[in-house]
């Protein structure tokens, strides 16, 4: 398992606790990596971030072809979710949600994955396990923590937030008169396209066509639900995005700091998609801020990246803008207010 970790503040004592703020935790388990991130509520109501954690897990490994989870991959959700359990315990959490997106939505067996988490999560208040999020609530989610930072935006500003994953890709805008009501959940990750199509390291001109061919026709029905024509800022998250941020920046290593509210030229970003594209799994890695449990996939988002670039660029969009939050702190913002 690969895990990393960033720690803002260390555990306390359970004594110590009594004079801090209440803490709260929020996990995302995608496709491809589980993540957890604790945070504790100040005396003004704002967030303050202890810790966050990223360990690969690769949920979907097979999922697409066989509809069922692989035993080596709950084993390693289960591996993953204990680690999280005793660390949420030492920082004292009070409260958890665990979201579970495309993945499970999928999987036959998912009922084996709910009971190992139920296992852990009940560690942590009883009853507790992972919650289902359907596709368009996982992109209002992933809106909601993206634009965190963003800044306040104009009323007639539309953003389009977009959450790349291992079995899934969110689209949602916020519209004009300031909701975020489009929003639209396509089946195509960099783990699902990468298995379904990408099967040479770099692959062939004919698998890279045919990933091609299938992430335009779902971009096509993003289209037909949410308004990307009238879109007037592009923001992306998750590790796809972040780890292409980080070599289009040229850094030797992964900087999240550096990564965050960065902002590209399209044109910048899609060159580096198309370069992942043509390199192999050893060559990726040779790229510093990659990360090696992603470096075998990132081809399948270097497709999806590429296809809605130039969809963007042919608008007369110039730029995107990466963020290091997303669903995961959205999923905290959820716990906080159902304690609040």
């Amino acid at each position: 398992m690969d895990a990393t970790t960033q720690t803002n503040d260390g555990p306390t004592s359970a004594s110590a606790q009594a004079a801090q703020g209440r803490r709260f935790a929020g996990i995302d388990c995608g496709t491809n990596s589980i993540r957890l991130l604790i945070s504790e509520v100040l005396p003004d109501g704002t967030l303050n971030e202890l810790n966050r954690d990223n360990i690969i897990v690769r949920l979907g490994q097979g999922v697409d072809a066989t509809g069922r989870f692989a035993d080596e991959a709950l084993e390693r959700v289960d591996a993953a979710l204990s680690t999280y359990a005793d660390r949420m315990v030492e920082f004292g959490v009070e409260d958890v949600m665990m979201g579970a997106t495309s993945a499970t939505r999928d999987a036959a067996n998912r009922e084996e994955f709910f009971s190992l988490t139920r296992r852990h999560l009940s560690r942590i208040k009883d009853g507790l396990q992972a919650e289902v999020i359907s596709g368009e609530r996982e992109a209002e989610l992933s809106f909601n923590g993206a634009v965190t930072d963003l800044g306040e935006l104009g009323p007639q500003e539309r953003v389009c937030v977009i959450d790349l994953g291992g079995g899934s890709t969110e689209f949602v805008v916020r519209t004009a008169d300031g909701s975020v009501n489009q929003a639209y959940s396509a089946n195509m990750g960099c783990v699902r396209l990468t298995e379904r199509y990408l099967h040479g390291q770099p692959p062939a001109s004919d698998e890279i066509e045919a990933a091609r061919g299938y992430v335009r026709e779902l971009l096509g029905d993003v289209r037909e639900v949410v308004e990307l024509g009238a879109v007037d800022r592009v923001v992306g998250v998750a590790g796809t995005m972040t780890t292409m941020s980080s070599i289009t920046l040229g850094l030797t290593e992964y900087q999240p700091e550096r990564n965050h509210m960065s902002v590209h030229r399209l044109e910048d970003f899609r060159a580096t998609a198309r370069d992942l594209l043509g390199r192999t799994t050893e060559q990726r890695m040779e790229l510093g801020p990659m990360h090696p449990g992603r470096a075998d996939v990132i081809g399948g988002g270097a497709v999806v990246v590429d296809e809605f670039t130039t969809l963007f660029l042919n608008q007369g969009l110039e730029t995107i803008t990466i963020s290091e939050k997303d669903i995961l702190d959205g999923i905290l913002a959820e716990v906080v207010k159902r304690n609040s």
